[in-house]
Parts: C-alpha cells; structure tokens; sequence
C-alpha cells in the first residue's frame, strides 16, 4: 500500500533526517497528517516559513460572511475541499459531518452527522455528494437533505475528491487504483491498478473529465487517460521519469490535480516537472523542471504554478516560459491558486489569504479569515471566493475598491515585500525522450 508516504506539513523528510532518527523505510513505515514535528535537539526548521512583509495594497478584500461548519480536518493531511453547485457550498470534515450552506449568506441549509471518517470529497454534480473515508469506504448522500444513497467499499484510504460524471463516479484511492462505480447504486463498474512505488508521497490527485474521459495522476511521475465506460486506458505518459540512487530520492508522484484548457492538459509532479499535454494523443507538448505538489491553475492566456518550496510562478501556456515569480510567501505551506478576475488567491498555514496581481506577481491583497491553515484550494463561483480552512471555517469574500482602511493594512507606499521577480529563471524545455504515451 502506498502508505509509505513520509510527508509531514506538505513537505516530504530528507534522507539524512530520516537516518538520523534511525527509521528504516519499510512497509510498515506510515507518517501522517500535517501538524508541525519538532526537529531533534532543539534545532531549527532549515526552511521556517517566511515572515509577511510590508507590501503596498491594491484590492479591498472584502469579507461577505464567514461561519464555523464542523471539526474541519483536524490538523490531517486529508482532501476535504468545499464544493460548490446550484446556490450551495457543500463542506464535510473528519469526524463525519456533512452540511449545505448557502453561498449567498452563510446560513446552513442543512446539517447531517454519519460518524464516518471522511478523508476526500465532496465531489457533486448537484443531485449528490460522494465522499470518500480513510477506512476505503464510498458514500453518496442526497444534495438536498443529505440522507445516504447508498455506499460501497475500495480497497484503501480515498485521500482525493470523487468525480461525479454522468452515471458513473471515479474514484481514486491512495494504492492507486482508480474505481468507476455506478452513480445511482455505487455498484463497481471497472477498476484501474496500477502498480505503485515502493516510496510515495501521502496523497493522491483528484481525477478530473476531459475530451469525454477521465484524467487521472499516479505516482511515479504516470499521467493516464481512461476510457469512462470500461476504465481501460486510452494512453498513459511518464511526465516525470524518476531518478536519483534511493527510493527518497526517485518519488516523483503527481499528487496535484490536472487542469484541463481546451485539448491540453497541464500537469506538476513532485520532484520532477511542470508539462503540457496533449489530450488526443497524449505527446508531451513541453516540460520545464519545476516541482510541485500543491496544484496549478490554467485559463487560455495564463499558467500560474505553486511549488513545492511555496513560490508561485507565473508561466507562458504556450511553452512554459517564466513571466513572473513570487517568492515571498516562501514555505508558508500554500495551496493551489485559485483565479478570480485580475489576481490569483492563496491560502497559507496561518489562516492567511494572500491576493496576487495575475499581471506582474506583486501582492495585491492579504486577510485571515482562520486561526490555522487553509490546506484545500479555495472556490470561485459567481464572482466571489470560498474557502473551507482546516478548522472548519467557512467564509465567502470578494475583491472591491481599494480603502484608505486597506492600504493602512498594507504597511507600506512602495513595493516592499510583495514585488515579485519580473524575469524568473524557469529552466529550459526538456527532451521528450522517454516519456511518450504508450497504450
């Protein structure tokens, strides 16, 4: 089982720390969750997360309504990410609550307690939600009242939201099957195993639709295209060849979730590449060395990328090229970005999101809406932002009219901490040698 995953905080441990302790990675080997781990002796964290800074606003962030739902994920690394359908914010945590709030005031339109351990979901196409436990348990539950559908069982953890599809959910568990269950009995359709590393991150992304298939990253650096009817691969690419002399050094898992923009897919692996993919055929387009695990997000014009040291880089989706790099925000364990008109949102380990100009990487905005971390990618629905933090705290904001009250937040006139460097230096294209789609 790909429980072998030594990533605490969203990092993942160096060798030398890991003998140092004495432990041996065997398959009984099992770090979880995301609180913080002292270091031996008293040391010092090498990569503290980075102090905010003066910066010089240019967006009034607003905060329309916030409102505490549940236990959150209690500080565990898990997928429990808002989801947002017909009006509605659905939202479930640890220790079995699901609710339905309303995304125009915050009110809980209904509230349901299971008891079950949710660690992934809810996906919904707005008639149900699915979620996944860390017990290999799938449930559907009703979008209007939340009373269960139905439930089936997998074989591991769900650490991904379920996609909701038609009449079939894709489910992909953390041994890195991937399930098609009947979306009105949960019944399984087919099932996809691949063969996992020995070594692998604690996480798995999210399958994604796309060109009338579902897209679905692996560990081991595998992107594959699965037909929906019948689960049997259409092709499957190496976009990160692993490499290095131990199995530490060789994991180069896709735990981030593809994103889709037209016939191209872009996709991030830790400790291997950024890369651009195409959906028919599934050649390489580009790849550019560039870790990350977090997530990515995409539209026709831009690609913005955060990295697994917690920079954010802004990138040409044509071929890759850097345009911008953000760097002050460095190690705060941020999430993916989320796009919302002119700035990309991030949320960060202290309950902090922070708003970048999309144009030239500067901080534009920053509030907390939480007293700990935010770990899920916040949502963009109807022009507002919502974000699910890992205390159960939920809270819709959207930007306005910069303030006097604003830029007496910012602390600064000039650029200060938030500038960003205008020309970052993205490696070059790599060959594709070796990483062609194979059926």
């Amino acid at each position: 089982m790909k429980q072998l995953a030594t990533r605490t905080t969203g990092r993942l441990f160096p060798a030398a720390w890991l003998a140092a302790l004495g432990l041996s990675l065997t398959l009984s080997l099992t770090l979880t969750g995301c609180s913080y781990i002292p270091w031996l002796g008293g040391e010092k964290d090498p990569s503290p997360p980075a102090k905010l800074g003066p910066f010089s606003p240019q967006v009034g962030v607003r905060t329309l309504w916030t409102t505490k739902v549940g236990t959150g994920t209690r500080k565990r690394q898990l997928a429990l990410v808002p989801a947002y359908s017909g009006g509605r914010i659905y939202v479930a945590d640890t220790d079995g609550g699901v609710a339905a709030v309303s995304a125009a005031d915050g009110r809980v339109q209904w509230q349901r307690q299971t008891k079950l351990p949710f660690s992934g979901g809810p996906g919904t196409d707005g008639r149900q939600l699915v979620l996944g436990t860390n017990q290999g348990q799938v449930v559907a539950l009703s979008a209007a009242d939340g009373n269960q559908v139905w439930s089936a069982s997998v074989d591991s953890e769900v650490l991904a939201v379920p996609l909701v599809a038609g009449d079939l959910v894709v489910v992909h568990s953390l041994d890195d099957s991937v399930y098609g269950l009947e979306a009105a009995t949960g019944k399984q359709r087919w099932r996809f195993v691949y063969p996992a590393p020995i070594l692998t991150l604690r996480g798995s992304s999210t399958p994604v639709l796309a060109d009338g298939a579902v897209l679905v990253g692996l560990s081991g650096g595998r992107l594959v295209k699965l037909d929906l009817a019948g689960g049997v691969p259409i092709w499957e690419v190496t976009v990160t060849l692993p490499s290095g002399r131990s199995e530490l050094e060789r994991v180069a898992d896709i735990d981030a979730d593809p994103v889709v923009v037209g016939n191209v897919a872009y996709v991030g692996s830790y400790n291997g590449d950024l890369a651009a993919v195409d959906l028919t055929t599934g050649d390489i387009l580009w790849r550019r060395t560039l870790s990350s695990h977090a997530g990515l997000a995409a539209d026709g014009n831009d690609l913005y990328v955060t990295d697994s040291d917690d920079n954010i880089w802004s990138a040409a989706p044509q071929d890759g090229a850097g345009r911008w790099k953000q760097e002050s925000l460095r190690h705060r364990l941020l999430t993916a970005p989320a796009l919302l008109g002119d700035y990309l949102v991030v949320g960060d380990l202290e309950g902090w999101l922070h708003w970048i100009n999309r144009r030239d990487g500067t901080l534009a905005g920053r509030t907390r809406v939480a007293g700990g971390a935010i770990t899920a990618r916040p949502v963009v629905a109807d022009g507002r932002l919502f974000v699910y933090a890992d205390d159960g705290t939920l809270a819709a904001l959207s930007p306005g009219a910069l303030t006097a009250e604003d830029r007496a937040k910012g602390g600064a006139t000039g650029a200060g901490s938030g500038a960003a460097v205008a020309t970052p230096d993205l490696p070059k294209p790599l060959s594709n040698t070796g990483a062609g789609p194979t059926l």
